[in-house]
């Protein structure tokens, strides 16, 4: 979602901004992020879609139902508008809409968040124009010429941030040093879990600790913390919308899962990380994390080992003034601000008009 909005922000910011019309799932969390964004669409609609890889039969059943129904929709949908281009960026509802797409020769460009691809894109992208990248490297999954590296879009709130902001937004000491606990829109509950733990410690040796817990884990969370959460130097949320960029610049030190937005978002603050993939899903998220730490921009930890591994580490790398400086420059170096305008060129040279 969180690229196909940069998409849309940049594509409003062009000197003839196309008409933009957003499908979704149903019942899927892409409304509330849409109606948050505050674009003006020219329409929303949604289809019937579902998972279909890794589920039980009985969901797959139900899944294929509504994919059925949901490609009937989209291509209602698809016949009224007449869009000259349309960007897939993930989600069920990828697969009905690109397969209305085909039957009336729309031309599809996907956006890969991730280092590697998974089982929806690389099915669907013998059905694009083009392939765009998060980063170069993933070039190698598709044939030569059906793919572009754009990188990865990133929205305002996160290219508009600065620290002198941060600082003051969160009230923050500047002379002290900031620790980014987050795992994700949902959270990560081993990492909150390892956190507080070793919360006492780390607010003793200190630390200034940003902690978004996320919505799901936010009361157990705040519930385990107790009186330290009145502590001065803990500042906890459940989620961030409009100030997540703000907590990034206020960071010397992200403590994160690996999802595709890291990719671009530590290299664009130059935040070294502590990456904790989930364990508990396809690998994207270890390859993520290791693209980033062979270049040196972070360090990758087990989910299973985090509880033993989390203080020492935190306190090895900010102690260690040179070694944090110089996995702050790796990840600058790999910073792309500029991936939400190339993605929306690229489509306005794909599309040529008026309608995404």
């Amino acid at each position: 979602m969180y690229p196909a909005l940069a998409t849309a922000q940049a594509l409003q910011r062009s000197d003839k901004p196309p008409q933009l019309y957003f499908l979704g799932a149903v019942g899927g969390m892409e409304r509330g992020l849409v109606a948050d964004a505050r674009l003006p669409l020219a329409g929303y609609h949604e289809v019937y879609a579902g998972p279909i890889h890794g589920v039980a039969l009985w969901r797959l059943g139900a899944s294929v139902a509504k994919l059925s129904l949901g490609s009937l929709q989209a291509l209602a949908h698809l016949r009224r508008i007449r869009p000259r281009v349309i960007l897939l960026t993930g989600g069920w509802a990828n697969l009905p809409v690109a397969l209305g797409a085909k039957l009336l020769a729309i031309p599809v460009v996907i956006f890969l968040p991730d280092v590697e691809p998974g089982l929806t894109i690389r099915s669907l992208s013998p059905l694009a124009r083009v392939v765009a990248l998060a980063v170069a490297r993933s070039a190698q999954y598709f044939p030569a010429g059906r793919s572009v590296h754009t990188g990865y879009p990133l929205q305002e709130d996160r290219l508009q941030a600065s620290r002198a902001a941060a600082q003051q937004h969160f009230r923050l000491d500047a002379q002290k040093r900031t620790l980014l606990v987050f795992g994700g829109s949902r959270g990560a509950r081993s990492i909150n879990r390892a956190l507080e733990a070793q919360l006492p410690r780390l607010l003793e040796a200190g630390l200034q600790i940003l902690h978004i817990t996320g919505a799901l884990d936010w009361a157990r969370s705040q519930a385990q913390v107790g009186l330290l959460g009145k502590h001065s130097g803990y500042h906890a949320f459940a989620y961030l919308k409009g100030e997540m960029g703000l907590a990034f610049a206020a960071a010397d030190l992200a403590l994160a899962r690996a999802g595709a937005s890291t990719l671009a978002e530590l290299p664009h603050f130059g935040l070294p990380a502590i990456l904790v993939p989930y364990p508990h899903a396809w690998r994207y998220q270890k390859v993520n994390a290791d693209y980033l730490t062979e270049r040196g921009a972070a360090i990758r930890i087990e989910d299973r080992d985090l509880p033993q591994q989390l203080y020492p580490t935190v306190q090895a790398l900010l102690a260690d003034e040179a070694r944090l400086a110089e996995m702050a420059a790796q990840a600058r170096a790999l910073a792309q601000p500029d991936g939400a305008q190339r993605l929306a060129q690229l489509l306005c040279d794909i599309g040529g008009g008026q309608h995404a």
